[in-house]
């Protein structure tokens, strides 16, 4: 995997992603050239016809984006994908129609952007299918052994199996192992398999390193130029979240990350002071509408106020549109909100699931109680708790809290004890790993929920 602004990739999601953009480039530029023989020069260069390409491009990759054309998980038929693929030239007509209606010296022109729509269509059905039929070659993939025999290993086995993207070929584990499994069996698999199998790269999952693991073997092997790695970050760029279970406190320690330099602190909030100023006034006319419809719909104040807990564990107020009826914890005290809460009043459904209840939360951000990317605030009573039956879950609190992160992005909303566990393991990847580069990938990532409507609750 490649780590670009500190957000891990798959060389291959990369290439896929690289080479579709040359697909759409040369499909539009050749459609140029071809209606335009004579005058394709003056077309590209002194009538905008480059920058024009590159808008194509930009949108067609945005839209390939947003119907998860990058992400092998959402495929489980070949049909699925190329449906889909052929959506990408329909939805492109349709924007750059709406577009050029707007804004008509933005076109291409109408007989190249035909020609470069038949052009892109074929090309990227080609292409999906040789990308397909070459990346299933064995030699595209690299022959990988998984050391270890117990649940975190199986775990890694078949994550990295069904990650195909990764290019990984677990040819062996040492849960495959006869009889017991011991220091000297597993180091007589390894070797046997490496010497068999031709492995490049070993993954170490054993549970505990000191006492089982063929030390000897392994540095054999690392002195022979294969690659010995720990599971641990492995299993952190394959699923995105680090698991707790086997987590120890000497690997914060000396794991790179969870570092905040002041520059990038200062910076990171002197943007989140200026977006939220823009955002309150982009959403100011729409206020009134939604006070109205929260006044129409239920009696009680239009706007909730909610103590949580942000930075450094400091309590703060935070606000939003209300959603719920005023009498909504009357009896039961602090709860989290349930799938069909009938607490929930007509209004307020429509208002989370299109995330307009979150716009006061902008001020928030003005104040500098939250940030726009980083893990959710949450209640006193619930961090109390957490704290108790969840290890590391302070550490949530090294940066403010944010209107949308990476658990909101990654993980369903969650009710219960198992989801606040499975959302601080992505809290502390994005708290690991966080950079200005993984900032914008979130909110791109958020933006899409949004307008796709997914993860409303």
């Amino acid at each position: 995997m490649i780590r670009i602004f500190k957000v891990y990739y798959p060389a291959r999601t990369l290439i896929l992603l690289g080479g579709e953009a040359l697909i759409v480039w040369t499909s539009f530029l050749l459609a140029v050239l071809v209606q335009h023989p004579d005058d394709g020069y003056v077309v590209l260069n002194y009538e905008g016809g480059y920058l024009k390409i590159f808008g194509l491009t930009t949108v067609a990759l945005l839209i390939s984006h947003w119907f998860d054309l990058y992400d092998p998980t959402h495929f489980d038929v070949k049909g699925e994908l190329y449906f889909r693929l052929l959506l990408v030239p329909g939805f492109l007509s349709l924007a750059l129609a709406i577009a050029g209606l707007i804004f008509p010296r933005i076109m291409l022109g109408k007989s190249s952007f035909l020609l470069g729509l038949i052009f892109l269509t074929i090309a990227l059905l080609v292409w999906r299918a040789f990308y397909g039929w070459l990346s299933e070659k064995p030699y595209f993939r690299e022959p990988v052994y998984v050391l270890g025999g117990g649940e975190r290993a199986r775990r890694l086995v078949l994550g990295l199996r069904k990650r195909s993207e990764l290019g990984a070929d677990v040819v062996g584990w040492s849960g495959n192992v006869q009889g017991a499994l011991n220091r000297e069996t597993m180091a007589a698999d390894l070797m046997e398999m490496v010497q068999q199998k031709h492995v490049r790269r070993v993954i170490v999952a054993v549970q505990d390193r000191r006492d089982a693991s063929p030390m000897d073997e392994l540095l054999k092997l690392r002195l022979r130029g294969v690659h010995i790695e720990e599971a641990t970050s492995w299993l952190e760029k394959i699923s995105g979240k680090i698991e707790v279970e086997q987590l120890y406190p000497s690997w914060i320690i000396y794991a790179q990350g969870f570092r905040f330099s002041t520059p990038f602190r200062l910076f990171r909030r002197l943007l989140a002071f200026s977006v939220s100023l823009v955002g309150l006034l982009l959403t100011l006319p729409l206020m009134p509408f939604v006070v109205l419809a929260i006044k129409l719909d239920s009696s009680g104040p239009v706007l909730y106020r909610q103590e949580r807990v942000g930075r450094g564990g400091k309590p703060f107020y935070c606000y939003k549109f209300r959603t719920m009826r005023q009498d909504a914890e009357a009896d039961t005290g602090p709860t989290w909100a349930l799938d069909d809460d009938p607490r929930i009043t007509r209004i307020g459904r429509f208002l989370r699931t299109s995330r307009i209840d979150e716009i006061p939360q902008l001020w928030c951000v003005l104040r500098g109680d939250m940030a726009f990317v980083g893990p959710r605030p949450e209640r006193p009573e619930f961090v109390e708790l957490l704290s108790k039956q969840l290890p590391y879950y302070g550490v949530r609190h090294m940066v403010r809290p944010g209107i949308t992160g990476w658990a909101q992005v990654r993980y369903k909303y969650g009710n219960t004890i198992e989801d606040a566990k499975e959302k601080l393991q992505y809290d502390l990847f994005y708290i690991k790993n966080a950079s200005l580069g993984l900032d914008v990938f979130i909110m791109f990532q958020t933006i899409k929920i949004v307008v796709l409507g997914r993860g409303a609750q």
